[in-house]
């Protein structure tokens, strides 16, 4: 366990969002593709919540200031209070470059849970939609999907090979459909789009995932509208947003939302 203080800010936000804060020890860190590192988290807290919550990591951007990221828990082991996070580093950030370069043993401010999306336990289907930054919150709650389930992945990726796979109970109904980016810009939704026309949405009452690129969620919840579901079987989180970074709290600008 880890007994030493968080910063007095983390303290503070905890206590203004109904969380918890920690010092977390950072137990191991490990890329596992091209554009993925994992990172696992011990603290002396409540962080992890349920499947889709996410964590608040305090870390430093390029002039040295203290920011706030955002990541979902990918997997929360209770006996020993450890989190894992599934954090995508293809690109500069502040988040990115922790998670580049952490290494056992460093020590990382961190508040949670936070989040607002977990899954629908009365839907008979889920459907997981967007990009590499949302796997880790769509593994953890398909995994927490009672059997007989269904979920389905549709997921673009920057490379192929970069996809990630995860064991699920043996009798959940599993469909990943992996799309290759294909160098298209990352807030185009034609990738996304076309894996959503090449499947047929299962009968009865489902519910879809929207994680990831701002605009591009935008476009994936007109279409499953389009589709059929109704406003309140979507539900829809911005990860990011091509072109823009992300405000000190984490949270993507969403002024023309």
């Amino acid at each position: 366990m880890v007994n030493s203080t968080p910063d007095n800010s983390s303290l503070e936000l905890a206590r203004r969002l109904h969380a918890s804060a920690a010092l977390c020890r950072v137990v191991s860190a490990q890329p596992l593709n091209t554009s993925m590192h994992e990172i696992v988290l011990s603290g002396d807290a409540p962080l992890a919540g349920v499947p889709g919550n996410d964590v608040m990591i305090r870390v430093k951007d390029a002039t040295g200031r203290f920011v706030r990221r955002r990541y979902s828990v990918r997997a929360h082991d209770p006996e020993t209070n450890r989190v894992t996070l599934w954090i995508v580093t293809a690109h500069d950030g502040p988040g990115s470059a922790w998670a580049r370069s952490c290494q056992a043993g460093d020590e990382v401010d961190v508040v949670g849970p936070r989040g607002k999306i977990p899954l629908a336990a009365d839907a008979d289907w889920h459907v997981f939609i967007g990009d590499a930054s949302g796997l880790g919150a769509f593994y953890r709650m398909a995994q927490s999907i009672e059997v007989p389930g269904r979920a389905i992945f549709i997921v673009e990726l920057d490379n192929a090979e970069d996809a990630l796979t995860a064991p699920f109970d043996e009798g959940l109904g599993v469909t990943g459909i992996f799309v290759d980016r294909n160098d298209r810009a990352r807030n185009d939704p034609s990738g996304l789009l076309s894996g959503l026309a090449a499947f047929a949405l299962p009968p009865d009452d489902g519910h879809a995932y929207l994680f990831g690129e701002f605009s591009v969620s935008k476009v994936l919840r007109d279409a499953l509208l389009d589709r059929g579901l109704r406003d309140e079987q979507i539900s829809r989180k911005a990860f990011w947003r091509a072109g823009r970074t992300n405000a000190e709290h984490g949270e993507p600008d969403k002024g023309d939302d």
